[in-house]
């Protein structure tokens, strides 16, 4: 694919059958990462592949108590009124778990945290493994997206990150940025409508 028709591919995808992605596949779509810039060009990253079903509810079993009050939360404080986010809402929230599990495989990206705990930050700069994470994150996306593959990724919150760490065995100094699913999306995978947007709207010359 032509690489803005990638761009416009890409979806959240919720709903996946049951054809195995391939090594071959998950390794081009890992290589993807390593191109990402990183914030000091050692790009340290490393993942944890979980392939099974069986293999996948063991990793995330601390997400099952923080679903019920997850959901209520969304929908107490979204006030957007927004049709297209909450059709989204709507078909995301209930899948939260099953998503993680339908392809069969599931993807833990790790960074290296060298300089400041992750959540205590003591300037903008010290995010700056965390926004390499991310970038490189997101060309896993897009080679995803190249290869025929849907994407659906879930941040933890609450203490998953500290539990789904020790279920691992992750070594200290090392942070992940989500759960990544990756694999073939179904023939009636739910779409989310993207957002349209006038980019001539969203910029601002010289000042706001």
């Amino acid at each position: 694919m032509d690489f803005y028709e990638v761009l416009e591919k890409r979806r959240t995808i919720r709903d996946f059958s049951d054809r195995e992605v391939s090594d071959e596949i998950l390794k081009k779509v890992l290589n993807a990462a390593f191109k990402a810039p990183t914030n000091d060009h050692l790009r340290q990253l490393e993942f944890i592949v979980v392939r099974g079903r069986e293999n996948i509810a063991k990793v995330i079993a601390p997400l099952a108590k923080n679903m019920a009050a997850f959901r209520k939360l969304v929908a107490e404080v979204d006030e957007s009124d927004d049709e297209d986010k909450m059709a989204m809402f709507a078909a995301a929230l209930p899948k939260q778990q099953k998503m993680l599990m339908q392809s069969g495989l599931l993807i833990i990206p790790f960074f290296r945290q060298l300089t400041w705990p992750l959540l205590k930050p003591v300037e903008q700069s010290s995010l700056n493994y965390f926004a390499s994470a991310w970038c490189a994150l997101e060309n896993m996306l897009l080679a995803a997206t190249a290869e025929g593959l849907g994407t659906v990724f879930h941040i933890p919150v609450s203490d998953e990150a500290e539990k789904i760490k020790e279920i691992v065995n992750a070594p200290e100094g090392y942070e992940f940025t989500c759960l990544l699913t990756m694999g073939y999306p179904a023939e009636n995978a739910f779409l989310p409508k993207q957002k349209a947007i006038n980019i001539e709207d969203r910029i601002h010359s010289n000042v706001w």
